[in-house]
């Protein structure tokens, strides 16, 4: 870290300096090496920061997150914090969690653009942040489009599992526009930075180009995906209101059936005296009555569909 003004003062140099798991006292001592502001380096210690650009006098603080898929669609957020000065770029993030070397990877692929210095560091960097929102949206776009399949077999509601699963997928979506929507301005703001990252050159433009375009894209699939989430809660909601409606005309109309016997036998309960009183032909007569009309109502329902 000692190294870093020395290599500076070569003409023609970049410099990558990477911190993983960074110590209070390491970032302090890169803030004194390199004239980082104060505010810059506290973000960088807490961490847990909305995704942003802070401009400083000399250098710029960017916060972003790339993302990944665990089990049960929950998403992981890895920070990853950059100090972007004209000839230098500082890395911090956790150890074992931000793929570094995928990044390095990317860079080398790319070594014709190395000329463009700082702007070609961070191209890779956005790249590599930016790639892993599709891989992520990739794994909670196939686990929604399941759900919105089988949301018709559902007849006496989703299963136990399938209400876990909708709920995991709902917070997903939520952390992943969370740390997806600001990325658009935060690029956007880059962008407007790259002739000075870029050592004066318009080359990098294109990339930096395409890079917010599919920042754009990934905000724009994540609240895709949170509409078909919400369609297939207000469906499945939507069919169990229905069935309960059916439900509830089948209760009401055995609920009819019932109090025409109910009614009739009340009626020739009475202690007074009527056609076929004390007789057994009033008992048949009754009988008669009830059956005649159960049979009418349960076939008048039976035509309306409500049995």
């Amino acid at each position: 870290m000692a190294d870093l003004s020395d290599w500076l003062e070569q003409d023609g140099t970049t410099v990558w300096f990477d911190l993983p798991d960074p110590s209070p006292q390491e970032l302090n001592e890169l803030a004194e090496e390199l004239g980082l502001h104060a505010l810059a380096v506290e973000d960088a210690v807490k961490g847990r920061q909305r995704p942003k650009l802070d401009r400083y006098e000399g250098h710029e603080l960017f916060t972003g997150y790339a993302v990944r898929v665990l089990d049960g669609l929950h998403l992981r957020t890895v920070t990853i914090t950059a100090f972007i000065t004209r000839r230098a770029l500082i890395t911090v993030h956790q150890g074992g969690e931000f793929d570094i070397d995928d990044v390095v990877a990317r860079w080398d692929n790319s070594a014709d653009l190395a000329a463009h210095g700082c702007g070609f560091l961070l191209y890779g960097l956005l790249d590599h942040v930016v790639d892993s929102y599709f891989a992520a949206l990739d794994v909670l776009d196939d686990a929604a489009e399941e759900l919105s399949d089988r949301v018709f077999d559902w007849d006496g509601g989703p299963a136990r599992d399938e209400v876990r699963r909708l709920y995991e997928l709902r917070r997903g979506l939520l952390t992943a526009r969370r740390v997806i929507a600001p990325m658009r301005e935060v690029i956007n703001s880059l962008m407007r930075l790259r002739r000075d990252l870029g050592g004066g050159s318009s080359e990098m433009a294109p990339y930096y180009q395409d890079v917010y375009d599919h920042a754009i894209r990934a905000a724009d699939w994540t609240d895709n995906l949170r509409d078909l989430i919400a369609t297939v809660r207000e469906t499945q909601l939507t069919i169990q209101g229905n069935r309960m409606n059916l439900i509830m005309k089948k209760v009401t109309s055995w609920a009819a059936i019932i109090a025409v016997p109910t009614a009739v036998t009340g009626f020739y309960g009475q202690n007074v005296p009527y056609p076929g009183f004390s007789t057994q032909a009033g008992f048949w007569t009754s009988t008669g009555i009830m059956l005649a009309l159960s049979v009418g109502l349960y076939v008048a329902f039976r035509l309306r569909d409500w049995l």
